[in-house]
């Protein structure tokens, strides 16, 4: 049976981005242009804006910088989802500047990206990625992650 993709926070990121890629989704402030991830949808959050204008979902970018990164190599307590009985497979945490924003999201790295493949400064973009699958409820949780980019004239 195939599982339904769902997010595990609407609006947070679409699959179907401007250029068919994955994509956060982020607002932005028409009065003071500051963008929000996770998005703002009540208020500008940044106190030096002048008010008055409103919020407008805007994709971000697909591409950023590394900025920090360490491994989580404990499991983490509920609400944390892990299977007990089943071996813990640390994750790597990847902090990333977006390209065009200037903003720092967090996110894990993509399923085989460790610790020792990434540096800071180091491209990466961002890609849909599964967190959980329920098979019960016919459902697989999707999230966003971050891939290191080849370096030009690389293999892939």
């Amino acid at each position: 049976m195939a599982l339904t993709r769902t997010p595990v926070v609407a609006g947070w990121f679409t699959e179907d981005g401007p250029d068919g890629g994955f994509r956060l989704l982020g607002t932005r402030c028409s009065a003071c242009t500051t963008v929000f991830f996770p998005r703002e949808d009540a208020y500008c959050r940044n106190p030096h804006c002048p008010g008055g204008g409103g919020l407008a979902e805007v994709p971000l970018s697909a591409r950023g910088r590394v900025w920090s990164y360490t491994d989580g190599r404990y499991r983490p307590p509920a609400p944390y989802v892990s299977d007990p009985d089943e071996p813990w497979e640390p994750y790597t945490l990847v902090a990333v500047e977006l390209e065009a924003e200037a903003m720092v999201v967090l996110g894990q790295a993509a399923p085989g990206v460790g610790v020792a493949d990434l540096a800071v400064g180091m491209e990466v973009e961002v890609e849909g990625g599964v967190l959980n699958e329920d098979e019960d409820a016919g459902t697989a949780w999707t999230t966003w992650r971050f891939r290191p980019v080849p370096a030009a004239g690389a293999a892939s």
